[in-house]
């Protein structure tokens, strides 16, 4: 059952490229194109929410490469009361024990500060996992500040846009940002990353390890459909289709990446 190709976890080609996946066909399609990395989770409609436990098994027992699961107990704000906090350690303890290689999450306070009491909680239940800081960075109110309290909680990288609408438009900020860190944490930018800019993206921030989720639209299988009825708000994902990381264009990232670095 597991797959054949090879792992590609290791730098060695000079970067490392994350694909988020909410089902294991985005995960299979994402070690196949050559991602070092997997952020798991699901709904990614919501920007992304805890897997459920059986979702990471079963992507466990598919793909060889790094499987890092997101801890985030709803979509909105990184503002989490004390059940929500419950919520986020259990699902942490039970993720650990399924096998997750590491872990992202990330809280703010409510002035737009990263939550330094929390993180120091929610680390310790991590241990001994990597984890990364997501993109509730980008919603710090100064993200020097906050970067240097990341390094000093102990996160192994933070994913950001570079406090933008998407890394393009964050560029300048995320070139300062790796400027700034020095190599004590890893800065991965992410967000509407895509073959039409990601040599812009790398060759502008001097990161060597990003994000993207390369997805294309797939039509359901269903014969039968009933267009009157929809199981979300209205702001939801359309009922008969979903998106599906695409082999094909994680190949044309993996290559663009390959020559600019």
């Amino acid at each position: 059952m597991l797959s054949t190709c090879p792992a590609h976890t290791t730098m060695s080609e000079g970067f490392l490229m994350e694909v988020c996946v909410d089902s294991v066909e985005s995960a299979i399609n994402a070690e196949r194109g050559g991602a070092g990395r997997l952020e798991l989770c699901s709904s990614l409609l919501e920007g992304g929410i805890t897997p459920s436990v059986g979702l990471l098994h079963v992507v466990k027992q598919y793909v060889r490469i790094p499987v890092y699961c997101m801890i985030r107990p709803r979509g909105g704000d990184f503002l989490y009361t004390d059940r929500e906090v419950e919520v986020m350690k259990t699902d942490i303890e039970l993720i650990k024990s399924h096998g997750a290689d590491g872990l992202v999450l990330g809280a703010l306070t409510e002035d737009g500060r990263v939550d330094t009491e929390l993180c120091v909680e929610l680390l310790a239940a991590c241990r001994p996992l990597p984890v990364t800081f997501h993109r509730a960075f980008d919603m710090v109110h100064d993200p020097v500040v906050a970067l240097e309290t990341l390094i000093s909680l102990g996160f192994e990288r933070v994913l950001t846009s570079g406090c933008d609408s998407s890394a393009l438009e964050g560029l300048p900020l995320i070139k300062r940002l790796v400027e700034q860190a020095k190599g004590r944490i890893i800065i991965m930018p992410g967000g509407g990353i895509s073959e039409r800019n990601l040599q812009r993206v790398l060759e502008g921030s001097g990161a060597q390890e990003f994000h993207c989720s390369a997805r294309s639209t797939k039509d359901s299988t269903m014969k039968f459909r009933n267009p009157c009825v929809n199981m979300g708000a209205s702001l939801s994902a359309p009922e008969y289709s979903v998106k599906v990381a695409d082999v094909t264009k994680i190949r044309t990232l993996n290559a663009i990446a390959k020559n600019t670095l």
